[in-house]
């Protein structure tokens, strides 16, 4: 299963530790599944694509993708489901499930989706909208928007 297309982060990112985790969203009433990895020390979003249905085979997928763009041969991967670790076991990558330190991807999505009030009910658009518009909102986090947790800093400016 391909994503429907994912973003493109500034550069290479080596986390050691990355939340991962997915949403049920709605595209002009049809629902899409968005899944988001973001570098818990960081707090850079990895990627974000959108998929059609949730599942081990879409996980897979997903953190594919995250392998051809940042190097997580020492990443350490907290999830929240059995799905999860036999997609990352498929790929020879470590995980465990960790309900507490990737909260953050949790309130990621939730700050995400109350900015977005579209994504509360349906997205009225083309996903192609959508997904121009992730690709901003993740721009404009990983690079504009300082975060207090990392000293007033941008997730990019860390990442340097």
């Amino acid at each position: 299963m391909r994503p429907i297309r994912t973003l493109r982060v500034l550069r290479t990112a080596k986390p050691s530790r990355v939340a991962v985790d997915e949403t049920a969203i709605r595209i002009n009433g049809d629902r899409s599944w968005m899944y988001a990895a973001i570098d818990l020390d960081t707090k850079l979003i990895l990627d974000v694509p959108l998929f059609g249905r949730r599942g081990t085979d879409p996980a897979a997928a997903f953190l594919h993708g995250l392998t051809e763009k940042h190097d997580l041969s020492d990443a350490e991967f907290l999830v929240d489901g059995a799905g999860y670790l036999t997609a990352l076991s498929r790929l020879g990558l470590s995980g465990h499930l960790d309900y507490v330190d990737r909260n953050h991807i949790e309130k990621w999505f939730h700050t995400l989706k109350m900015r977005i009030d579209r994504f509360h009910n349906s997205w009225v658009g083309s996903r192609v909208s959508v997904r121009e518009w992730l690709e901003q909102y993740v721009h404009y986090y990983n690079t504009q928007r300082p975060h207090q947790s990392l000293n007033g800093q941008t997730p990019a400016e860390v990442l340097n």
